[in-house]
């Protein structure tokens, strides 16, 4: 490989793993087991490709779309790229062959090889982006929860598989939380995804609180936008108190990784809530006291549930 190649190779894998830090839980702590971080960094290097490529914010250059045999004309063509990248991603679970094209998902492959983990959670995610482009709109809290089906639970069901801790109750909390962080993330980013014209609030609950799609466009949020806001907070709350178990149904350093997804999403309610909920100006993030804070509540609480 030329070093011209070679730095494009690096700057598509790097770009994507260099977005790990802006999320709101540790993607894979410096104390987990060095085998452990390395398959949830790419797991999680997949998981942000995904997104990247179904939101339009690959890096530019178009490497990517060479990776994965396409012009890199077709980068902005989301529906091919992402057509292209679930092809490569055969690859990685394919006997025969050369591999996987793209350097993450060859990352990925002796991830998926050393913990047997199954195409399902992979396709589900690609399919979720796939939904981006089509559905911009949900129009009930079901809809919602269904995308977050495709869109969020399989992260945290690899998170199980990877660490050889999966049961159906684990599964079933971890769906909870996973679900509950992505809620959360939708109300941090409304004036973004609005900007993309996209809506993650059902607009039945826009109704129910007399909110219109102009009321979203503000600079800052009004009083019906505020109390919906609040609304779906409450449901994410809920959300990660139903799943908040699992934290205590896993020992050792697992235990606080875990505990560190709960946090994350309490941590970003409180900033939500700090903020008045008004979401509108821009994304309420949770500090880092604030985040050990709450990682320290959830382990206690795991203790007293054991």
């Amino acid at each position: 490989m030329t070093r011209t190649r070679q730095a494009r190779h690096d700057a598509a894998a790097t770009g994507t793993l260099d977005k790990a830090a802006d999320e709101n839980f540790p993607v894979a702590p410096f104390f987990l087991p060095r085998a452990w971080r390395d398959d949830l960094m790419a797991v999680y290097g997949y998981a942000r490709l995904v997104d990247d490529i179904g939101d339009g914010d690959l890096t530019p250059g178009g490497a990517d779309a060479r990776h994965l045999g396409l012009d890199p004309a077709q980068t902005d063509d989301r529906l091919a790229m992402l057509d292209a990248f679930e092809a490569d991603l055969h690859r990685v679970f394919a006997t025969a062959g050369d591999g996987p094209r793209h350097p993450l998902l060859r990352a990925l492959r002796p991830t998926v090889r050393r913990r047997a983990l199954t195409p399902e959670p992979f396709l589900g995610l690609i399919e979720a982006n796939r939904q981006d482009q089509k559905i911009r709109r949900y129009g009930t809290y079901e809809e919602l929860s269904a995308y977050c089906e495709l869109s969020a639970n399989p992260v945290g069901r690899l998170v199980l598989a990877i660490t050889g801790t999966a049961s159906p109750e684990r599964i079933r909390r971890s769906d909870a939380v996973c679900t509950a962080l992505q809620i959360v993330e939708h109300l941090q980013d409304v004036a973004e995804d609005l900007g993309r014209d996209r809506i993650y609030l059902p607009a039945e609950d826009m109704a129910r609180f007399h909110v219109s799609e102009s009321d979203l466009a503000l600079p800052s949020a009004g009083a019906s936008v505020r109390a919906l806001v609040a609304y779906e907070a409450e449901r994410a709350r809920e959300l990660l108190d139903e799943g908040a178990p699992l934290v205590g149904s896993v020992h050792g350093r697992l235990k606080l990784l875990l505990a560190g997804f709960v946090a994350g999403g309490r941590s970003a309610l409180t900033a939500i809530s700090a903020a008045g909920f008004d979401v509108l100006p821009g994304p309420p993030r949770p500090t880092k006291p604030s985040l050990l804070r709450e990682v320290g509540v959830v382990l206690r609480r795991a203790r007293g549930e054991g």
